[in-house]
């Protein structure tokens, strides 16, 4: 069996934020929440070390996992003997930090794998480093055997010289991780219990101990600032990218395309340039997304058109076409067929398919049925100062451009509204609804009205 303990009790002082390090998020996914989905193929039992600021990181993880508390920040050493009690008595323990999110399933798979090949009490993974400088480095004999590792304050001017330092991931024996966790000190500079001692540890009692050396030690860097968290997101959304496109997403410029990690995308789709699609979304095949639009937690079906335009916890039927410049807040739906033109704001409402909504409108708490139509500048008057009421719109209904439709009221099936009225009454199926004041001519009157005017500027 394999047990995992998962470092994620600092406080990360470098992020320079009130939230905990390893609930910083990239791609939509917290720092710990992609360590803990690249280790679900790895390992069968996690348990989760926790102490800043612990219920909350608690609370973001969920119940799923084992939790022990590091009350007192005493090192890495000490971290992962807080996790004692869970740790089996046979069986292999994955040590891996919270704050590494680019370590994938198929490292971990392969650092077990080296593990049991080489048949040793631990193997460590290590990475070389150009500028090494803050990384404990990995000491070797003559024959290339590791012996220690030494942190960069402990080490002498040689030691520092050296290339391959510990990435702070490890695979070690159950049983020799326990009783090596009761045996290290703090007797170093900085009078704390380093985990990396247990190398030495293991060595001293005649233990193999091995190292598998990556190829690119960013997958396996620890994350402590903005800067590396943007630099992280950057290899991550790469990811992200390259498998949509492998899986027939077209990308007209992948580098200016934000994708988060649990949104799907379907074949043939084309997403434009300048384009965000974020937390749990779904797009359809043969769609057409962006330029410059946002997706979030929504759901567009198939064959639909969404440019410039942006989309809050709402769905979008097949077929549909939305913007440009469209604005969908959340609980709206975008039923097949139905247009969603320029400028427009729906919010929290449903459109019915084939119903249009073309331009410069408001729709508000709204129902609209099948193939009505609301001309440009038609307003939802849903608020009046302390409730929002309700408006529908049924099947065929017409509503003349610049209304205004005072909530609630009900437009019947088959009904039509003259341009520029104010609608305060319910309108009847296969009704005329006028609301507007009548017209006045006054013959003559312009040029009467130029000559005074032109009267007050000259005073």
């Amino acid at each position: 069996m394999v047990t995992a303990v998962i470092l994620a009790a600092g406080e990360g002082t470098r992020m320079e934020s009130e939230l905990p390090k390893v609930l910083h998020k990239l791609c939509g996914r917290t720092m710990i929440g992609h360590v803990l989905e690249a280790l679900q193929p790895a390992a069968e039992n996690n348990t989760v070390i926790i102490g800043h600021r612990a219920e909350e990181v608690r609370k973001s993880i969920g119940e799923d996992f084992t939790f022990a508390y590091q009350l007192q920040q005493r090192g890495t050493g000490h971290a992962v003997a807080q996790a004692l009690d869970y740790i089996p008595e046979k069986g292999e323990v994955l040590i891996v930090c919270g704050d590494t999110p680019l370590l994938t399933s198929d490292i971990f798979k392969e650092l077990l794998a080296f593990h049991r090949e080489e048949g040793c009490a631990a193997a460590v993974l290590t990475a070389d480093l150009e500028e090494p400088f803050g990384y404990g480095r990995i000491i070797r004999d003559k024959t290339g055997k590791v012996i220690k590792i030494i942190e960069e304050k402990d080490a002498s001017p040689q030691e520092r010289q050296i290339k391959e330092i510990n990435t702070g991931t490890y695979c070690v024996e159950a049983n020799l991780l326990k009783e090596a966790l009761t045996l290290i000190s703090n007797d170093n500079v900085k009078g704390e219990y380093y985990l990396t001692d247990l190398v030495q540890i293991l060595n001293d009692r005649h233990h193999k101990v091995s190292a598998l050396k990556i190829d690119d030690f960013f997958l396996a860097q620890g994350i402590n600032t903005r800067v590396q968290l943007a630099e992280a997101e950057t290899v991550l959304r790469r990811r992200i990218n390259e498998k949509l496109m492998l899986q027939g997403v077209t990308m007209m410029d992948p580098s200016s395309t934000y994708i988060d990690i649990d949104v799907q995308v379907g074949r043939d789709t084309v997403i434009m340039p300048q384009t965000m699609i974020q937390g749990v979304s779904s797009i359809g095949e043969r769609c057409v997304v962006g330029p410059q639009s946002r997706v979030v937690d929504s759901a567009l079906g198939d064959e639909v058109t969404f440019q410039n335009s942006i989309i809050l916890e709402s769905v979008v039927e097949d077929g549909a076409n939305i913007g440009p410049f469209a604005y969908i807040r959340p609980e709206s739906r975008i039923c097949r067929g139905a247009k969603i033109g320029d400028f427009v704001e729906i919010k929290k409402s449903r459109i019915g398919a084939g119903s249009k909504v073309p331009h410069l409108s408001y729709v508000g708490d709204t129902t609209v049925g099948q193939g009505a139509n609301l001309g440009a500048g038609t307003i939802i008057v849903n608020y009046d100062g302390v409730a929002k009421h309700s408006t529908v719109v049924e099947d065929g209904a017409f509503v003349g451009c610049n209304s205004n439709l005072i909530a609630p009221v009900v437009i019947g099936q088959g009904a039509y509204v003259a341009a520029g009225s104010t609608i305060s009454d319910d309108v009847p199926g296969d009704a005329l609804a006028i609301g507007r004041s009548p017209q006045l001519n006054k013959l003559k009157a312009a040029e009467r009205l130029r000559s005074i005017l032109k009267s007050k500027n000259r005073k």
